[in-house]
């Protein structure tokens, strides 16, 4: 059953959907209304509200350590990545690449390549997007507040380069109680083997890299 908030948040954001694809065409990736409709109707909803940090977390890094130039990312990204990284878009739901993905392995920044999650800390939230309960490292990731579409909620990028990948949740599973949802645009992956293969191959760089 809908109640007065939801019902309310549904047309907020239909309202806001047909004014996006109108303004900017169907080029634009934008939540589709299936997309908003599945998350509030779902039985236990996904949680838009802003949420506590995890313990060693900064916000608002903008001294990165890798910095790209624009012309640079538009060839080597799809347009897809390259509007969710840069211009803070979001993919559809449950059309990600690495939303249902399995293997074990190490998802990294798909614009410097600093690893993020691994796949132990990977869960199946239900939301449509690749969700985690925690990060490598928390020094790999800077939170910002967002009031986007009329609601805070916090969102992620990278620590390194400034990627945008998607918002942290309060309602996660134990042991942090977070969810990082995540876009697979922002993500690239390295089976297991190729990673060990990688780090054993790869030594460590902490100088800026300007490109």
């Amino acid at each position: 059953m809908f109640n007065c908030k939801s019902i309310i948040r549904l047309q907020l954001y239909l309202l806001l959907s047909l004014f996006y694809s109108s303004r900017f065409g169907e080029d634009i990736t934008v939540m589709s209304a299936f997309n908003l409709l599945h998350l509030v109707t779902k039985n236990q909803p996904i949680a838009l509200r802003a949420c506590g940090l995890p313990s060693g977390s900064c916000r608002d890094k903008k001294n990165y350590k890798v910095v790209f130039s624009q012309e640079e990312l538009k060839k080597r990204l799809t347009p897809l990545q390259y509007h969710v990284t840069q211009e803070k878009g979001t993919e559809s739901a449950f059309a990600g690449n690495y939303t249902d993905n399995k293997s074990d392995g190490t998802y990294k920044c798909v614009v410097c390549g600093i690893p993020l999650f691994k796949s132990e800390a990977k869960f199946d939230s239900g939301s449509g997007w690749p969700s985690f309960y925690d990060v490598i490292s928390p020094d790999v990731i800077t939170f910002t507040d967002d009031f986007s579409y009329g609601m805070h909620r916090v969102e992620t990028s990278c620590f390194q380069c400034g990627a945008h990948l998607g918002h942290i949740f309060d309602d996660g599973p134990h042991p942090t109680g977070k969810r990082y949802c995540i876009n697979s645009a922002s993500l690239s992956f390295v089976a297991k083997e190729m990673d060990c293969m990688q780090e054993e191959s790869s030594p460590a760089s902490s100088e800026k890299t300007e490109l």
